[in-house]
């Protein structure tokens, strides 16, 4: 069985989406249309380096996952499953036919306008420990207001929280042997408890999405289970302070018989699943 993956914010790189945006101009068009700038621009170009801004990056992946998505297979034959990582489930639901793609894009606007407006926060990945040494590492006295984030693989966790308790968990981290501490370039604490206002501002967003039944299976990244159409606007709402279980999905899809994962725009996805026993 075959699972299609898509990567989520992380992705971004300039130049992504070459060759793919004039296959599909009237999308783009529509999509320059709804987001107020030139996503061709932003993504092969990023003149003023907005990729880097997570109320910039989002849109940008997920158009480009999409696109990546199209040009490849315009519809969800031949793969049995889909799931991403975050940000990278609205292009799951797309492509499963859960979500109206432009629908999505609206969404991710909105998803990365709240995201954006949640500051003062940090994240960092953490290699080498397991998920069992890092919550314990979390326990500490030192270490206060700090969350897991992402468990990414055996291998690598992201945590994220207050900037102090982020120090200071770094330091903890390196003397219990994590071979690599390295901060991640975002703006604010994500799928943390910290992100609540974020999550309450995108309840108005989700709360005007429609969403259908699909013709293939979604696995949550956040649930590490199948997605229920009917409880996606929960789903997504709690995706933005909840911790990102990709080691779980991946188990999940494996448990169903997937033998072969397919990753769009880049290969993230695809490192970390050879990390995951």
């Amino acid at each position: 069985m075959r699972a299609r993956i898509f990567p989520g914010q992380g992705a971004q790189r300039k130049g992504m989406g070459d060759g793919v945006f004039g296959d599909f101009p009237e999308l783009t068009a529509q999509a320059d249309e709804l987001l107020g700038y030139s996503i061709t621009e932003l993504c092969l170009e990023d003149p003023e380096g907005k990729l880097r801004q997570t109320r910039y990056a989002q849109p940008a992946i997920y158009f480009t996952n999409a696109l990546l998505h199209l040009s490849e297979h315009g519809e969800p034959a031949g793969f049995d499953y889909f799931a991403g990582h975050s940000l990278g489930e609205y292009n799951a639901l797309v492509a499963a036919g859960m979500l109206d793609l432009m629908d999505g894009l609206d969404l991710v606007r909105g998803r990365a306008e709240a995201m954006a407006g949640v500051t003062g926060g940090a994240m960092l990945a953490v290699i080498g420990l397991s998920r069992n040494q890092v919550e314990s590492l979390l326990l500490s006295e030192s270490v206060a207001a700090v969350y897991i984030a992402n468990w990414n693989s055996d291998q690598q966790i992201v945590v994220a929280g207050d900037r102090s308790g982020i120090r200071a968990f770094g330091k903890e981290a390196r003397k219990s042997g994590a071979t690599k501490v390295a901060p991640l370039s975002v703006s604010g604490p994500f799928h943390t408890p910290l992100m609540n206002p974020a999550r309450i501002e995108f309840d108005r967003a989700l709360a005007r999405c429609a969403f259908k039944p699909g013709d293939v299976p979604v696995v949550s990244s956040t649930t590490g289970e199948l997605v229920d159409p009917v409880h996606l606007r929960n789903l997504l709402s709690t995706q933005i302070s909840s911790p990102v279980q990709w080691v779980t999905t991946v188990r999940t899809l494996r448990e169903f018989g997937v033998t072969r994962f397919s990753e769009v725009n880049g290969t993230t996805l695809t490192k970390l699943d050879r990390e995951i026993d």
